[in-house]
């Protein structure tokens, strides 16, 4: 989401206030995409296959509607899942900042709370990781977000967007490196040089067979190792991107107020999507042959893949956006007016010189906001909207599973990894890639009414708790009440 409105000019609030009802949209969004979720992770259970395919967590596929998933999720899922978590992630970073901000919480605490829930994610990653499933990715976002609130949370959106494109610049040299790597190593290189890198690879199957095909106290080890390894890299190369993209969008209250930025979020939707799709051909062609490369080069596309796996993420959460502005019915009452006055109000200019004078004197108004202001972003819009009417059943428990998404990302663990492992059921072994897939929908329908009760009976998610009370400590409005 590069194009997008200017930045509200007014400081946040410094005492508390009452808020506008909620949005559904960042909530919706978070519940499907724990459905890709879980259809991204399922293959990572699937021990005591022979081999694996390609650069992919996928086994070698045993039917024709196992090629046929394995395709599709090679374009529409892998690689696609966890941008789309590390951008609403970062989106809801502005999200509990702003939030606190307008509780009457003093700047300085609410970055000392960030930084606490940061750490205390990274220790609730290492538990699920060690315990239930080695693809975790809590630690690595935990990390990506203790250095990127360090370096850039209060810093002014236009370097947030510098540092975008020169994330992506990096991206897109290391995708054409990757290609040109390969197919110099295919024709250039020595056969046996080919040879030895092929019997030399260390592949997903032997991973999945130490994590899950082991006794339960052997494969804690094990999976804490596969996760301490890719720690780093997850934090460092692969998290960043998604998550500035998704402060930018927050800044603007993209999800927040989708019907304000219907037009962007469309075209952000189209364009992510497609980009997405097209760009995840190339490694579903390699894997199902019509690309002739070794094994020993399978990761030819894995730079591009990941690149449109980005662009793709932050697709579907434009998509989602739009899903849930449409389930809300939200229009604007009838009874007021959009202000005329503001940055953000005003009409927006259709001349290429005065969308540049708008742009400047937006980027000197921000450049006057203190870093806490730069961080709340926009303020509300003071648009009243009202909703056509109650949203429908299943619009409120995909947003009941996305208020709990911690709760119900760890739920998908709790019941795949009993299930699939050698110390469960040791169903991972004998299930292909489409049975799994089927499995892991079903976990993910399941956790739908279990949210909706949680939602009616005005629960609170375990996770979430357990998240808050390390979150806040002693700065727990709710503890200092009881006292």
């Amino acid at each position: 989401m590069t194009a997008v409105p200017t930045p509200a000019t007014d400081p946040p609030p410094t005492a508390p206030r009452v808020a506008p009802r909620r949005s559904l949209a960042p909530d919706i969004a978070r519940g499907l995409m724990l459905a890709l979720i879980a259809i991204a992770n399922v293959s990572w259970y699937l021990w005591g296959h022979e081999g694996s395919v390609g650069m992919t967590p996928h086994v070698p596929a045993q039917s024709s509607v196992d090629w046929a998933v394995q395709v599709l999720m090679t374009v529409a899922v892998d690689h696609r899942a966890m941008p789309l978590f590390a951008f609403l992630f970062g989106y809801g970073m502005v999200q509990f900042y702003r939030s606190r901000l307008d509780r009457g919480m003093a700047p300085r605490i609410v970055r000392v709370m960030m930084r606490r829930r940061h750490w205390a994610m990274l220790l609730l990653g290492l538990l699920h990781a060690a315990l239930l499933f080695y693809g975790d990715i809590l630690g690595a976002y935990a990390v990506a977000g203790l250095l990127l609130v360090w370096i850039f949370f209060g810093r002014r959106t236009r370097t947030l967007m510098i540092w975008i494109g020169v994330l992506i610049a990096l991206m897109v040299l290391f995708a054409l490196f990757s290609i040109v790597s390969a197919i110099s190593l295919v024709y250039f290189a020595p056969p046996e040089v080919i040879a030895s890198m092929e019997s030399g690879s260390f592949g997903m199957g032997l991973v999945r067979d130490y994590a899950y095909g082991q006794p339960y106290l052997v494969s804690i080890l094990a999976r804490l190792a596969v996760w301490a390894m890719g720690l780093l890299p997850g934090a460092l190369l692969l998290t960043p991107l998604a998550v500035l993209l998704g402060w930018v969008a927050a800044r603007h209250r993209v999800l927040d107020e989708p019907w304000r930025h219907t037009h962007l979020l469309t075209r952000t939707a189209i364009v992510g999507i497609t980009i997405g799709w097209l760009g995840g051909v190339p490694d579903a062609l390699l894997i199902t042959g019509a690309i002739g490369l070794p094994e020993s080069v399978g990761w030819a596309f894995s730079g591009l893949n990941s690149l449109a796996g980005v662009a793709c993420g932050v697709g579907y959460a434009a998509a989602f956006g739009l899903l849930a502005a449409h389930a809300e019915g939200r229009v604007r009452s009838t009874a007021t007016t959009e202000p005329t006055a503001g940055p953000d109000q005003a009409a927006a200019p259709t001349d290429r010189a005065s969308r540049k004078v708008r742009r400047r004197e937006a980027a000197a108004a921000e450049a006057a906001l203190t870093p806490a202001q730069r961080a709340y972003g926009a303020s509300v819009s003071a648009v009243v909207t009202t909703t056509a009417a109650e949203p429908r059943a299943l619009t409120r428990a995909l947003s009941a599973v996305g208020q709990r998404s911690l709760t119900f990302y760890l739920f998908q663990s709790l019941m795949l990894a009993p299930l699939m492992a050698e110390w469960g059921l040791g169903l991972g072994v004998r299930l292909s890639t489409a049975s799994a897939v089927g499995i892991a929908i079903g976990v993910w329908l399941i956790s739908l009414p279990i949210a909706a009760w949680m939602d009616a009976q005005k629960l609170r998610g375990p996770a979430e708790l357990l998240l808050r009370r390390l979150t806040y400590g002693r700065h727990d409005p709710q503890a200092a009440g009881r006292s």
